[in-house]
């Protein structure tokens, strides 16, 4: 639990670092790349197609797993998602929503619609979840929009 906090501590101030310098001027893409903790995130919004998406104007809003949030998924499955485009294309736009939500916007029970058609559910009593992914570091602006770092993939309904 110690290490997951320190962790957690470790990507607030590179995200912090990296999405203030010159006043937001980077994207949610280059934000997470310099953050240094989403490389598996990176590597499959490349597969998927999606990082120049991610690199346009938005605003966006991602919800955006970590490294140890995938490798927290069954064995194989990063990898069987990044042989099958169009799965891994549904599982990664259901982390991102259109405009910016800030963490103010946010409201025990409240749903939002995901770029790809379904709803996800917001809990707010006690921590901050996304479905049943806990948010970590929330808030963290880029040029484009505002990502929340998540300790779960969240899976789309079937």
């Amino acid at each position: 639990m110690l290490r997951r906090t320190f962790t957690a501590l470790a990507t607030v101030s590179v995200l912090a670092t990296a999405a203030c310098a010159e006043g937001h001027s980077k994207d949610i893409v280059d934000t997470a790349i310099d953050a240094g903790s989403f490389s598996t995130l990176i590597a499959a919004t490349q597969a998927a197609g999606l990082v120049e998406t991610l690199k346009g104007d938005g605003p966006f809003t991602v919800f955006a797993p970590t490294d140890e949030a995938f490798a927290a998924l069954p064995e194989g499955t990063v990898e069987a998602l990044l042989a099958d485009a169009d799965t891994l294309t549904q599982i990664l736009t259901y982390h991102v929503v259109a405009g910016k939500v800030m963490s103010s916007d946010l409201s025990d029970g409240m749903t939002a619609t995901t770029v790809n058609g379904a709803d996800i559910t917001i809990g707010t009593m006690g921590s901050v979840m996304v479905n049943d992914a806990n948010v970590v570091t929330a808030d963290i602006e880029a040029s484009n929009g505002v990502i929340h770092v998540i300790d779960k993939v969240i899976m789309p309904p079937s």
